[in-house]
């Protein structure tokens, strides 16, 4: 009888401890009154949303704008907005190495860059707002740029949008090939800035949520 209690007590004494070891593992895990105290819910401040078979809306409340843009672009989110980059058809003959648009919210007044040289001008509606609108054309050490920017003055905020297109140099291409490329790097540009341009026209105002009036709110006594 006395080995069997002793061996019980054993075998209790060990339960007991395992049971301590666990338990102050568990308090170690779980967080503390003030790590609970300070855990808040993050509301997403921008989104991705498919609309239809070909196109999706990004739409970002704490920088106050959504645009309508196609699903084939990749949208990046950037801390003033929204970055694109626009597929290029590789099995075309083309020498287009860059399609990219931006869309920028900014606490500034809208200036478009100083440039040399300017394509065209213009100021375009769209619906209660006006864009104003410039494109240019370069070709540096073999490679052709071409950029679209547009820019909206909302009280002290600028939207900037650009649209900006690389091709590589064609001059080692020769006869069919040569003259292929050349008509394709226009189309495929052509078909991108048409498709940046209805981007920008899709442009609307957002607001986020709205936190409580405190002036209104009735105050609790503890």
């Amino acid at each position: 009888m006395r080995k069997s209690s002793m061996g019980f007590i054993v075998i209790v004494a060990i339960l007991v401890i395992i049971g301590i070891v666990w338990y102050g593992r568990g308090q170690s895990d779980a967080p503390s009154a003030d790590e609970q105290a300070t855990t808040t819910v993050s509301i997403p401040s921008s989104s991705t949303t498919r609309v239809s078979d070909k196109f999706s809306q990004y739409q970002n409340s704490e920088l106050g704008f959504a645009v309508t843009y196609p699903s084939t672009w990749e949208a990046e989110r950037v801390d003033t907005g929204v970055t694109f980059i626009m597929p290029i058809d590789r099995t075309q003959v083309s020498t287009v190495a860059t399609l990219r648009a931006d869309v920028n919210a900014v606490s500034t007044k809208c200036a478009f860059p100083p440039v040399t040289k300017i394509k065209d001008r213009a100021t375009v509606p769209v619906g209660d707002n006006s864009f104003n609108m410039i494109s240019m054309s370069n070709t540096v050490q073999g490679r052709t740029y071409f950029n679209r920017m547009y820019s909206l003055q909302k009280e002290n905020i600028c939207y900037f949008f650009s649209f900006s297109s690389v091709a590589s140099s064609t001059q080692k291409m020769t006869g069919s090939n040569l003259v292929q490329a050349e008509n394709n790097n226009k189309a495929i540009i052509n078909t991108t800035d048409t498709a940046f341009t209805e981007m920008v026209k899709s442009f609307t105002f957002v607001s986020g949520p709205q936190g409580e009036d405190e002036t209104k709110a009735a105050p609790t006594s503890n």
